[in-house]
């Protein structure tokens, strides 16, 4: 997902912006897509009781995610003020990226216990 997103960043810089600004409002909207299919095709397994509590918090981040950038795929053909949007849409994009790291902290607790990890 880094990949997708580092694209993304570079294409909320305010020079980007204020080129032209429906061309850049379609190109975001665009690359939202994949951001989306990335979240969604997250894997979802079922997590040993102590991880449990932590895997339902990436489910719930997760779903909040997803309706945040649901809003946005609306929101960016329509708001009047792009700054702001894009500083929005820059706040979701470090939010995504610190799922993304629970994300892979809750796999490696969770291949941990398996090779018997902890002493």
């Amino acid at each position: 997902m880094a990949a997708t997103t580092d694209s993304f960043h570079d294409l909320l810089r305010p020079e980007q912006v204020h080129d032209n600004v429906d061309a850049w409002r379609w190109t975001v909207r665009r690359r939202l897509v994949p951001v989306r299919d990335r979240l969604v095709a997250e894997p979802l397994h079922r997590r040993d009781a102590w991880l449990s509590a932590r895997a339902a918090r990436v489910v719930r981040e997760r779903d909040v995610l997803l309706q945040r950038l649901h809003r946005f795929s609306h929101q960016v053909l329509l708001d009047p003020d792009v700054e702001a949007l894009a500083a929005q849409l820059g706040r979701l994009l470090a939010d995504i990226e610190h799922h993304r790291q629970r994300l892979h902290d809750l796999a490696y607790d969770d291949v941990e216990l398996e090779i018997g990890g902890s002493e």
